[in-house]
C-alpha cells in the first residue's frame, strides 16, 4: 500500500469515525500517545539498544576493592 493509498484509507476511517464523539474521543488519546512516543528522545530500537550493550562490554570495567565505597571508586577512576 502507498502513502497515498494510507493517507486515503485513513480519511475515510476517520470520516466514519466522526460521527461518534466516544470514538473521536478514543482516537485523539491514541494520537497524542502516538505521537508523544515518536518524540521520545530516551526510546531507542532493539537494534540500537544492543549495539549499546555490545559497546559497553568493550569498554573499561571498573570493581570496587574490598572495603571501598562508591564514592572512593569515583575518586579512584576520575
Amino acid at each position: 500500500m502507498t502513502t497515498t493509498e494510507m493517507n486515503a484509507q485513513i480519511f475515510r476511517d476517520m470520516a466514519e469515525i466522526a460521527e461518534d464523539e466516544a470514538l473521536m474521543k478514543q482516537l485523539a488519546k491514541y494520537l497524542k500517545k502516538l505521537v508523544a512516543k515518536k518524540n521520545d528522545p530516551t526510546k531507542m530500537t532493539k537494534e540500537e539498544f544492543f549495539h549499546r550493550v555490545e559497546e559497553a562490554k568493550n569498554g573499561p570495567l571498573y570493581e570496587l576493592q574490598p572495603g571501598e565505597t562508591l564514592d572512593d571508586l569515583i575518586s579512584r577512576v576520575v
